[in-house]
């Protein structure tokens, strides 16, 4: 199995012209955003789940991988997880599901437009196209980069 540190090392690779980092800073958090609001929407049954269940599920299974791979950037992503669904439960309860839907739809389309921007600028395809584990890592690649400079060295 790879190391975390591997899959970072193999996504940084893939990332190291300025512009498409900054794009990737802009883009991945609403991309994460957006699918798990995508999730939520998703009908449940009232009885069993609450609105959101799908979504929970999603990152619980996510949190597991990273779990699997590095403990310090699950922990992290949890945080992250935690503050998505909460800005994710307001928001549902502010616009209802499909205003939801349709927000993350929008938010989703021009995040990964401005994330394929930023791969023209790399003048390299996105790490996704040679492995789809690499749509996990790009979260993890930017949560590792903000707490190493937040102080935290030993990450992942």
């Amino acid at each position: 199995m790879r190391s975390m540190q591997d899959w970072l090392d193999s996504y940084g690779n893939d990332h190291r012209n300025r512009t498409n980092q900054i794009l990737h800073w802009w883009c991945v958090p609403p991309i994460v955003w957006s699918v798990l609001a995508l999730l939520w929407t998703i009908p449940v049954p009232a009885a069993f789940l609450r609105p959101g269940a799908w979504a929970v599920a999603a990152m619980v299974l996510a949190f597991y991988w990273y779990w699997k791979h590095s403990r310090p950037l699950a922990a992290a992503l949890l945080v992250a997880f935690a503050l998505l669904g909460l800005l994710t439960n307001l928001l549902s309860g502010l616009l209802g599901p499909a205003a939801l839907r349709d927000l993350a739809i929008g938010v989703f389309v021009v995040a990964w437009i401005g994330q394929f921007i930023g791969h023209r600028f790399e003048g390299r395809r996105p790490s996704f196209f040679t492995d789809l584990s690499y749509l996990l890592i790009g979260p993890a690649w930017l949560m590792a980069k903000l707490l190493r400079r937040l102080g935290l060295k030993q990450i992942p």
